[in-house]
């Protein structure tokens, strides 16, 4: 099972959505070679926004895209930054992330982000190569990002749960 994901970022960035439509489908490694074909090697230097969609399908847009608009407003299954490289005449993930503070995936969503970068027929890392826990603090509510498992909140210094605790996700197979 995988969990869905809320957009529980900024509304004024949402509403970007109706403007900005939805990232990239990459669903086999053709599509992967067409979109990567349609790049320059400016573009492909930099990371990627990519989102995980409800049906598991990888959407990619450029690095300074919002989650959202990648997603076109949707749930997610994973989010965040991924960088490509060559590897002779093939193509493989160098770096991938779940960093998103619109969504902000707990780290089980590599589960998703790798089923469906593996659908791609991509090769990638075992896991997350930047890991990014975020914890919404139970006493002041405010977002943060968990750094070398010091889960304390870095506006109030309340302790912070060890387990995922933002936005409401629903489960799903």
């Amino acid at each position: 099972m995988h969990r869905l994901y809320e957009y529980i970022g900024p509304a004024d960035l949402k509403s970007l959505v109706s403007r900005g439509g939805v990232g990239q489908a990459v669903e086999s490694l053709a599509d992967f070679t067409a979109w990567v074909a349609r790049r320059d090697a400016v573009e492909l230097a930099e990371p990627f926004t990519y989102v995980i969609d409800l049906s598991g399908c990888l959407r990619l847009a450029p690095r300074r895209s919002e989650h959202v608009v990648c997603a076109g407003g949707e749930r997610v299954r994973g989010a965040g930054e991924i960088g490509f490289e060559r590897r002779g005449v093939n193509w493989a993930v160098a770096l991938i992330s779940d960093q998103s503070t619109g969504y902000c995936p707990d780290l089980a969503s590599w589960t998703a982000v790798a089923a469906a970068v593996d659908q791609c027929g991509l090769a990638r890392p075992d896991g997350f190569t930047q890991a990014v826990a975020f914890r919404r603090c139970p006493a002041c509510s405010e977002l943060n990002v968990v750094r070398e498992e010091f889960f304390v909140c870095a506006f109030c210094e309340s302790d912070l749960p060890p387990e995922w605790n933002l936005g409401v996700a629903a489960s799903q197979g």
